[in-house]
């Protein structure tokens, strides 16, 4: 009967005092979650139940395992010892992370509420997002060695490594030397405002936003939905276009190839009402010039603003098409052609004298004789 009851008592009294003391912590979270608006590090908290949980009952049973007195335990009792010891570690790890990253996040929330400046919001969420990773990989580290630890055999293991730590070193920086580079260029980025995630930046003559930031790579989200993998030292060791640095505003022009007949100050009026239908437009500037002239065309230019890069795409469309359309149906003439006839020539005696047009005509009472052409040449 007592071997029954004994393994009933420990095992589910450790049970029992588990799901007691993981449903205390949730209603004294839920009920300071409730009271304090403000953070929301008590919300994020009930996140950690069940690490906290997982540990609690793993201390109750490896201490208390003990007590069983079966044969079977008896018999493996070392084995045992060592498979909740393990699981022990794990689950303070676990632990461990999860509180760390409640209040990483939580720290993140109060300051995306408080601040109204993108740019600083975006710096700060790059710096916890790393901080956050740093912390996972430490205490990941961490828990794997305590856990090697407690074998007797990687303890002997690890007194001999210790002797040769000096070798490893040099030759594990050596064969790391690529992924160390990364690692302090991610926190260069991290720490120096180079880059930040929700940026919208252009390499290798792709234009997207940054998506995600680790230690060692970056990712871009391109606006046709890809995704360009790039080591952070890149960001660190070659130039690249960062739009949202200085603040989102963004200025952009639009280029028109016209004839040299384009009437400049209609198509000045018409920007103006195109940018007033233009919700994406944010009517700080707009200007139409001549920047430029060509035998054949002349090159227009129109600039315009917009808040950001995705609404200053959206303007620069808007006026292309529309400007392009009103020349098509109310100035056709101004668009760029090719010339396959003469040139239509204005009324006038002056201009038929200087280009010869009536050449053979009576002229004051005679007809005029042309010049000829000296001759050049042998013969």
């Amino acid at each position: 009967m007592e071997n029954t009851l004994r393994p009933l008592l420990v095992v589910g009294g450790s049970l029992a005092i588990t799901l007691a003391v993981g449903w205390l912590v949730d209603q004294l979270l839920r009920r300071a979650d409730s009271r304090h608006h403000e953070t929301p590090v008590w919300g994020l908290l009930r996140r950690c139940r069940p690490p906290l949980q997982v540990v609690l009952c793993t201390a109750l049973l490896r201490a208390s395992f003990g007590q069983l007195r079966l044969e079977v335990v008896r018999d493996h009792r070392a084995a045992i010892g060592q498979v909740l010891t393990l699981v022990l570690i794990a689950a303070s790890a676990w632990l461990v992370i999860r509180v760390a990253a409640t209040v990483v996040q939580s720290s993140y929330a109060r300051y995306a509420t408080s601040t109204r400046d993108p740019a600083r919001v975006r710096r700060v969420r790059t710096q916890v997002t790393l901080i956050q990773r740093v912390v996972t990989a430490v205490v990941a580290t961490v828990a794997v060695a305590a856990m090697l630890l407690t074998f007797p055999a990687m303890r002997t293991v690890g007194t001999s490594m210790l002797a040769s730590a000096g070798v490893l070193g040099i030759v594990a920086g050596v064969a790391a030397q690529s992924t160390l580079g990364n690692l302090f260029a991610g926190f260069q980025i991290a720490f120096g405002d180079m880059v930040r995630i929700g940026d919208t930046v252009v390499v290798d003559g792709e234009w997207g936003t940054v998506e995600e930031i680790t230690l060692t790579f970056l990712a871009v989200r391109t606006w046709d939905e890809r995704r360009i993998t790039m080591p952070v030292s890149y960001f660190t060791s070659r130039p690249f276009e960062n739009w949202s640095r200085g603040g989102a505003q963004m200025t952009g022009t639009v280029f028109f190839q016209l004839d040299h007949s384009a009437p400049i100050r209609a198509m000045r009026e018409r920007l103006r009402d195109i940018l007033g239908d233009c919700g994406a437009w944010d009517g700080r500037d707009w200007s139409l010039a001549v920047t430029d002239t060509t035998p054949t065309t002349i090159e227009v230019r129109a600039v315009v603003t917009a808040k950001d890069a995705d609404d200053i795409w959206t303007v620069r469309c808007a006026v292309r098409e529309q400007m392009i359309g009103w020349l098509r149906d109310n100035h056709p003439y101004a668009l760029p052609r090719v010339v396959t006839s003469p040139a239509a020539l204005p009324p006038g005696d002056h201009w038929r004298e200087l280009t010869g047009a009536d050449a053979g005509r009576p002229v004051n009472g005679h007809v005029p004789t042309p010049e000829k052409a000296p001759r050049t040449g042998r013969g």
